[in-house]
């Protein structure tokens, strides 16, 4: 395993780390006892962080991490989120008292005293150009129940206001090669910042693992068969806002990425690791099968100036202009 600074937090967390969004729920049928035999796989291998959502399964992925992790507390971070069980748009929900309510509900659920990195869920942008939600963390931080603050941001824009306030020490965000976006900006200003980031949805929802073809059907609980025209939550979390039918079209046009790489999903996340600015990368996984596969990305060749530039010039000509949603 490969580690990497999580921006100025004095924290090293594993180039390839998991999100447990999967293993909650809204991706399927999920099996406990298979989640948990994959994330003491992971941590066998040297992965030492985990994110994770106080609304993944109503808590149910905080539980399997705590299980998972359990004794191991020293040497494993968690991060968490909160707001998405209230009304996200509420200046309600962003109070010191509900959000010490959430914030004192997950670490039950985690049986843990501190929580390494606390981030806001995607709240929308008047919330966090208001900022009060800040100082509220600023208080968790001072009463130790948080060590650490960021903020999951589904824009750009959000990231970028975000980066003016001083407490907040890591963003996660949406990237791939199908997202490219934050590359122009964001990035480089989270970087001269010292802002850890977390790279979520690297795969683009399967997307990038190119194993799906047109007229895939996906379970009624997966989130790719209820929210792909952003029905239940944003666009962008769903097939990189794309669509299936377009993101399986291109993606056929990325199958060159595998070429003298094992598998055209950790290529895609090469390509991700490739960028210093990127703390680590948070795919998802059901199994242990998926656990390892992703993990081979440590093990694949960066890809070289002309393979980057081709992958941009894609993204500016055939992706781009595809995206549904503010990104």
């Amino acid at each position: 395993m490969k580690y990497r600074h999580l921006g100025n937090t004095g924290l090293k967390v594993s180039e390839v780390s998991f999100g447990t969004w999967a293993i909650g729920g809204s991706w399927g049928k999920t099996n406990d006892a298979e989640a948990l035999k994959s994330l003491d796989r992971a941590i066998g291998e040297g992965v030492n962080f985990f994110d994770t959502a106080d609304v993944y399964g109503n808590g149910h992925s905080e539980e399997l991490l705590a299980m998972a992790t359990k004794g191991k507390e020293e040497d494993i971070h968690i991060a968490t989120k909160f707001c998405r069980s209230g009304d996200i748009h509420s200046a309600d929900t962003y109070t010191y008292e509900n959000v010490q309510t959430f914030c004192e509900n997950s670490l039950k659920r985690l049986n843990r005293e501190a929580i390494d990195l606390y981030q806001i869920h995607c709240p929308p942008l008047e919330i966090l150009q208001d900022g009060s939600v800040f100082e509220v963390l600023d208080r968790l931080k001072k009463e130790g129940k948080i060590k650490h603050y960021g903020v999951s941001v589904e824009t750009v824009e959000e990231g970028l206001v975000c980066l003016n306030h001083e407490g907040v020490d890591a963003l996660q965000v949406i990237f791939n090669i199908f997202r490219q976006k934050p590359l122009e900006t964001l990035l480089p200003e989270a970087k001269q910042k010292g802002t850890g980031i977390l790279v979520r949805l690297p795969l683009a929802s399967g997307l990038l693992t190119g194993k799906f073809t047109q007229g895939h059907r996906f379970e009624e609980d997966d989130h790719r068969a209820f929210n792909e025209n952003g029905e239940s939550f944003n666009i962008g979390e769903t097939f990189a806002g794309l669509g299936f039918s377009k993101g399986v079209e291109l993606a056929e046009e990325l199958r060159w990425i595998a070429e003298g790489r094992q598998s055209m999903a950790s290529a895609s996340l090469r390509w991700i690791l490739d960028h210093e600015e990127v703390s680590c990368i948070i795919p998802g996984f059901k199994n242990e099968q998926q656990v390892i596969g992703n993990l081979v990305a440590l093990q694949e060749k960066s890809f070289s100036q002309a393979e980057k530039t081709r992958l941009q010039d894609f993204y500016q000509q055939k992706v781009k202009n595809n995206i549904r949603g503010p990104y």
